[in-house]
């Protein structure tokens, strides 16, 4: 298979592979495993052809429900959909807002960073918890031979943050986190030129991207709450995703190379 960051389809403009990253043992993701993408509602005939190609078996949607009325997913030939509303509308639900619990947990106090508050709500919102939950299940559960896509609808703010946890769970540094987060702003314009970046100029693009301003303070919503909340991300796994550290061992050993 080949190893292409970019997946070129007719209907998603950000449709990715998140393998070939490098985390901190030297250790790489594993290609043609794991895609991210934007809503899957536009898919040609060729695209469903082409995902059947690749094996990606699994489509996990982190859309509401009314997205999902609205633009319902072009499903392929053997495929499973996986009902993944990743936000809450229950603000009983959200741990955030627990004074108790953030003191608890030493929280980081976001205020200058709107869409990293935003983040770490939904990253501590016990509804948004079993919903990563269920794509953690869905990749552990994952055939040797098969891929998994997860999305919402521009694929950027749903999709980078179960990206940063994905990337956290297999040991890849924060930057590289963020670095992928903003690949959405610089694709799209590519894709609409359908003038696509190679491998080596996306991995440049990535290297070169100032993370701590910006943007790229938003996806720090995730990665400093887990390591300042719960000192590791093993320790969030665990006690707020009920996973144990055997399954973090079987993720690492299933998607890192």
């Amino acid at each position: 298979m080949t190893q292409d960051r970019i997946i070129e389809l007719d209907g998603p403009l950000n449709f990715r592979d998140i393998g070939g990253y490098e985390n901190k043992d030297g250790k790489h993701v594993k290609w043609n495993k794991i895609y991210r993408s934007d809503s899957l509602s536009r898919l040609s005939v060729r695209d469903k052809v082409k995902l059947v190609k690749l094996k990606v078996s699994v489509d996990c949607d982190l859309r509401s429900d009314y997205e999902k009325t609205m633009a319902p997913d072009n499903l392929w030939a053997g495929a499973k959909f996986v009902d993944v509303p990743l936000y809450s509308n229950d603000l009983s639900e959200d741990k955030a807002g627990n004074k108790l619990y953030r003191f608890f947990h030493h929280l980081p106090d976001l205020q200058d960073n709107f869409i990293g508050r935003i983040y770490q709500n939904t990253l501590l919102n016990t509804h948004s918890q079993e919903e990563f939950r269920k794509v953690f299940q869905e990749l552990l559960a994952l055939p040797a031979e098969n891929g998994l896509v997860y999305h919402c609808s521009a694929g950027k703010d749903r999709t980078g943050m179960m990206t940063a946890l994905i990337l956290m769970a297999l040991d890849v540094p924060d930057d590289t986190i963020a670095g992928d987060y903003l690949l959405t702003n610089q694709l799209y314009d590519f894709a609409r030129s359908r003038q696509l970046p190679s491998n080596d100029e996306i991995s440049e693009m990535v290297a070169r991207m100032n993370v701590t301003h910006g943007e790229g303070k938003a996806i720090l919503g995730i990665t400093e709450t887990i390591r300042a909340g719960w000192g590791s991300f093993e320790n969030f796994f665990k006690k707020e995703l009920g996973f144990s550290s055997k399954d973090l061992e079987q993720l690492k050993k299933l998607y890192l190379e």
